[in-house]
């Protein structure tokens, strides 16, 4: 997303926690738009994209859109109003760097296209990997980088390097002028004002489900991860909750 799409927002008082939870009534909406179904409740809304109606409303009265009371939401419309507003009614060309297991995953994802992003290159350090054909595309070595960037017009890089590579990588493409970075590599990446980083990483998201198991399960003690750690343990879990 660039600076200017940021400012407007901002002007506009979209709260960042508004724009996350767009993606979501999106995807309720497109699931809604192939069963053949013209209009929706808040209601229903809400619980296809499971949040409660009232914060919809909320969410949606932002982008000026408030419904037709005892009819709801025109579905195609909404579509049109959250595709406008997170910026999806123009393409937006992709790259992603490292063509392990998960960029291999990644290249082969259709729902970039069906959503408008469409990924323009494929990039690894691998000799070995690099001359492949994988999704249509030919796996171009990482020395390339700048030069794809430029004649494609990347707007988004997709980083799914090692971590030890991919602080060098997000280096380069932010100063080939790339201002959105989406990070799989498992690592915290340093980056100027300006530019925009979504991080996303699995085994994060895995241990915060095992805590929420654990904590289901009973478990020993109030805290279940603080019983028996180390010094501080206890203090991490509450901080956690908090």
């Amino acid at each position: 997303m660039t600076p200017r799409q940021n400012r407007t927002r901002a002007e506009r008082g979209i709260p960042e926690a508004t724009v996350a939870r767009l993606p979501v009534y999106l995807r309720a909406l497109h699931t809604l738009q192939d069963r053949g179904v013209a209009t929706v409740s808040s209601e229903e809304l809400a619980s296809a994209a499971g949040v409660n109606s009232a914060k919809l409303r909320k969410d949606l009265s932002h982008l000026g859109s408030y419904g037709t009371r005892g009819v709801g939401y025109e579905v195609e419309y909404l579509v049109y109003q959250i595709s406008r507003e997170l910026g999806l009614t123009q393409d937006w060309v992709v790259a992603i760097i490292g063509v392990g297991n998960l960029g291999r995953a990644l290249a082969g994802y259709g729902g970039f296209a069906s959503r408008g992003f469409r990924v323009a290159g494929l990039l690894d350090a691998d000799e070995a990997i690099v001359g492949q054909q994988i999704s249509g595309m030919t796996v171009e070595h990482i020395d390339r980088l700048e030069d794809v960037i430029a004649e494609r017009g990347v707007s988004i890089a997709v980083i799914a390097t090692p971590a030890g590579a991919a602080q060098k990588v997000c280096d380069r493409v932010v100063a080939s002028g790339v201002t959105s970075v989406l990070n799989f590599a498992p690592v915290v990446l340093a980056v100027p004002d300006g530019v925009d980083v979504r991080k996303v990483d699995l085994s994060i998201e895995l241990q915060i489900l095992a805590f929420h198991e654990q904590r289901k399960a009973g478990g020993p003690g109030e805290h279940p991860l603080a019983g028996d750690g180390p010094p501080g343990t206890a203090q991490y879990v509450e901080a956690v909750q908090a």
